[in-house]
This record gives structure tokens, sequence and C-alpha cells, in this order.
């Protein structure tokens, strides 16, 4: 009876749980960065862990992988490896705008998008169209042209973005272009900040020059889709078709984190924070004892994977060695070539690679020396570690200034730096608690929220998995042109219609004058007469 009774609960239970089921995905993430590809392949180990088939693209080895994840690394051609190099190189020795990173981009940078196009023509990512793929995600940098092995594979799409979204992601799915509050990129905004007149014009300058920038990438994009893509079947979608059939957008954002609050459609996803591991991994033994024997605490320098510390200008790197080599704390310190480091110190430690996030996990790390990059920004904000930014090139200035705006620490130009003023950031972070006080508090509402970064991929890629692609969460101005989304052949219609008006009221107005003055004319030579 009792072995009955099991039987029938086991049978309840295989009826009312969810059947287990492994979805094949194909992760295409092609940028030439450690930073981005961090990023991702977060999101995609996290998949993993759900138990689906993984296969990732890359150009780079990621430092984040998952036993069960098939990667393939295509990497780039060791000439289009050291020209760009070169490029980031010239950029950390140099001031760079938004408009100047961008228009590199189009220049002696363009072969980080062109070696995206090269890699799909390698004998070993061909072999990718053997397989039956049920989803694709892509790392958008400027790639969409990409979209075509969605196409050849008939699989939906989910875009996985570096950032909060911006101009050209809005345009992909529809967000509301809010630009009157809501900052392009190079405009910063502390938290509850609103935007003047003066900002809001410099604001409306950022957008339009950005949308032009963005419709050379695009007629580029196009070139490159079609030269790729261009044998293929008559019924073969069109880049444009593929752009506006874009399940979701994954976004490594957080609602509060921004420093301005914003519309965003059904389509876009924030993950922020994708990378950061509920529970931190133990460190390396060397990293580990030196934070452990750091009685007054540690400090951590990072200044990302994209531009090697030796290509900072060495008196600049001097001037960095001599302040912290002066410091009570200790200091670790990212530096690739450890054969040449600036300089022997005991409270300093250099490491070629670093597990970031577990380093500032760690209770003793009481302040973060950055770049400024996203992902590091973000891991400081979860972990409340102040920061002294020093930014270089593209996003890296306005999160720095936005940083320093929500009180969260310093930015300090680096071709500005030198010993007086590196000290001066350094010791003001660390003796005035006001820094750490503030980001506590932002840390307390980063991870307040009532699904994890992780959940929420997991539920909405398996919802796209489920409903083979997501068209019913689309926006209406995806679909739309230009004129019809900001309403201009009604404004014109009704522009018409009141200058009518107005004319035909001037032509009665002007008629009625005129009878009123001949009548008037007339009654006068009556009685003159």
């Amino acid at each position: 009876m009792v072995g009955i009774r099991l039987s029938i609960a086991a049978l309840c239970l295989l009826l009312v749980a969810p059947p287990a089921w492994g979805a094949n995905i194909l992760g295409l993430f092609t940028s030439h960065s450690q930073s981005h590809l961090i990023l991702h392949m977060s999101m995609i180990k996290t998949l993993a862990e759900s138990g689906h088939n993984v296969t990732v693209v890359s150009m780079v080895q990621p430092t984040v992988m998952h036993k069960d994840i098939h990667l393939i690394v295509i990497p780039m051609p060791e000439e289009q490896e050291k020209a760009l190099d070169n490029q980031m190189k010239e950029m950390a020795g140099q001031k760079n705008s938004v408009f100047n990173t961008m228009t590199r981009l189009l220049s002696g940078m363009g072969i980080m998008i062109e070696s995206q196009l090269d890699l799909l023509s390698h004998p070993r990512f061909q072999r990718i169209y053997e397989t039956k793929f049920d989803l694709m995600f892509i790392g958008y940098f400027i790639n969409d042209f990409q979209l075509g092995v969605a196409a050849k594979l008939k699989v939906p799409v989910i875009f996985a973005w570096m950032q909060a979204p911006m101009t050209v992601i809005d345009d992909l799915i529809g967000n509301p272009k809010e630009i009157s509050y809501v900052p392009i990129m190079g405009t910063a905004l502390g938290p509850g900040e609103r935007m003047g007149f003066f900002k809001r014009a410099q604001n409306f300058g950022m957008d339009l020059m950005i949308r032009s920038l963005f419709l050379v990438f695009k007629a580029r994009s196009t070139s490159y889709y079609e030269r790729q893509f261009g044998n293929e079947p008559k019924d073969f979608p069109t880049l444009e078709e593929m752009q506006r059939n874009i399940s979701l957008v994954f976004t490594h954002s957080h609602l509060v984190s921004e420093g301005f609050i914003r519309p965003l459609v059904p389509g876009c996803v924030e993950i922020g924070g994708i990378q950061i591991k509920e529970q931190p991994d133990s460190l390396p033994e060397d990293i580990a004892q030196f934070l452990e024997g750091a009685k007054h605490g540690g400090i951590l320098l990072s200044l990302g994977s994209n531009i090697k510390s030796t290509a900072v200008k060495p008196e600049l790197v001097q001037s960095m060695f001599k302040v912290l080599s002066g410091l009570k704390q200790r200091v670790i310190w990212k530096w690739e070539d450890l054969d040449n480091t600036p300089g022997k110190s005991a409270n300093i430690l250099y490491k070629k690679w670093l597990p970031q996030d577990d380093i500032l996990a760690h209770p003793n790390i009481k302040l973060f020396i950055t770049h400024a990059g996203k992902g590091g920004i973000t891991e400081a904000r979860y972990h409340a570690v102040p920061m002294v930014a020093l930014p270089i090139f593209g996003d890296q200035p306005t999160n720095a200034a936005t940083m320093q705006k929500s009180g969260y620490g310093l930015t300090l130009d680096l071709l500005q730096l030198n010993e007086e003023n590196f000290k001066a950031h350094i010791e003001e972070v660390l003796g005035n608690e006001k820094y750490a006080l503030a980001i506590s508090r932002f840390s307390q509402l980063y991870r307040d929220r009532p699904v994890t970064a992780k959940q929420s991929v997991v539920y909405w890629t398996e919802y796209v998995l489920r409903h083979k692609g997501a068209p019913h969460l689309q926006s209406p101005a995806v679909h739309m042109t230009t004129v019809a989304y900001n309403n201009l052949d009604v404004y014109a219609a009704l522009s018409a219609v009141l200058i009518t008006a107005l004319f035909l009221t001037w032509l009665v107005v002007k008629w009625i004058c005129r009878k009123l003055c001949g009548k008037s004319k007339k009654e006068k030579k009556v009685k003159k007469h």
C-alpha cells in the first residue's frame, strides 16, 4: 500500500514539474574587447548552468567559462592586432571626446568592425551552419550585419549591449527618445539632477552628432551585409528587415544606476551586474595573503583590458608609482608586462590579470582606482567600494563624471595627473567617509530588485525560446518611419489647415474692409454732392 502511494506521488510530481530541456544557443561575441566578453560570457554561463547547450564564437580567449560551453576562438590576424594596439596606445596618450572615439571607429579603429566581417568567412565559422540552433545572441558592437547569420540559421535573435540603452539601441527596439531628460553619451547627470537649458541644448547636439555618425555606420553595415549575404536566395531578408525583428535586447544597466530614470519598452531587459557572483570565488593564494596582511586596507588599480598599462605615458606611470609606493595601504596593480614594472615596493603587488569582482568583494579593499569602464564601475558600486577614476576614452569620461556627481568618488584627467593631484584625490576619498557612505547606500539600492540579473537572463531567454521569437513585445515605433513616429505629417497637415484658415480669414477681412471703405467713400461723395 505504501509503495502504491509513493508511486502515485512520484507520478504527480512528474506531471507537475516542468520538463527538463536544453536548447541549442549560439553566442556570437566578436568584439575585440575582453571587458565586453566578460559581460557576455557571464550571461551565457548562466544559460549553460541552466542546462542549455551553448556554442560561443569569439576573437579572444574568454576569462569567464563553463565546462558545458563549446568555444570557438577565431583570433584577429596578427597585423590587425598590432594596428589595433597602436591605436589604443595613441588614445592613451591624448584627450578623447565621444566624437573623437566614434570617428576613430570609421578610420584607424575600423578594423574592430571589419575583422568581425572577416570572421564570418573563416572556414571554422562556416561550419556553424551545419548545426541546428534554436536561438542566437549577438554581442552588439556596430556589427548588426551579423544578423545575416541568424537569417541563414532561421532563428530568433537577442542583442547583448554593454551599457545602458543609447541612440542605436533605442532605434532597434523603439525606446522613447526622451532627450529632454535622458542624457546621451557625453552628458553626465547625478541622481535626481535635471537638465537646464544649456545641458538640454548640449544633449540635443550630441544626439544629432551620434545619429549622423550612425547613418555612416548604417551605410557600412548595409554594404557589409550585401557583401557577405548578397548571393543568398531572393527571399533572403534584408538587413533592415532583420533589424526590425530583434526579439529582445539585454542591456548591462540597472534602473537606478545611470543617474536618471527613463522609460523602456518590454523588449529591453536590464541585466546590470550579471558578471557579479552571489558568492565570490576564493582569491589566488598570493592575492589572498597580500590582502589579509593589509592592516590599513588595500587599493585595487586597474585601467581595464583594452588599454595596456604600458601604453600610458612613462612619466605618468612614474608619478603614480611614487604616490602609491608611499602609501600605508597595500596596492594590487594590474600590469601586463611583469618583467618591466614601474618599480619595486613592498606594498605593491603587480598582476597580469586579476579576478576583479572577487577582489572588490574583499572587505579589506578600501579604494578602486579605475579607468571607469562600465564593468568596473558596476562592480565597485555593488561592493560599495569608493573610486578614483582615470578615464581615457569612449563612455569612460561620462561614467566617471556620473560617478563623481553621485558622490561615490572623484575623477581625474589621466593626462593631467601628477604626484600632487593624484595623492590629493586618493587621500580625499580614503580620508572622507562621505564617499564610502554614499556608495554604501547605493549598493543597497542596487541589490534590492525583485529578481536577480541571472534570473532575468534565464527567464527571458527561455521566453523567446518558448515562443520562437517575441514579435508581440515589439514597440510599433520599430516599424514606423521618422516622419510618422514624430507626427511630422500630422503637424504638417495641421499647419496647412491653420495657414489656410488664416489666409481665408485674411481674405474675408480684407474684402469686408474694402466694402466698408468703399461704402464710406460713397456716402461721403453723396453728402458732398
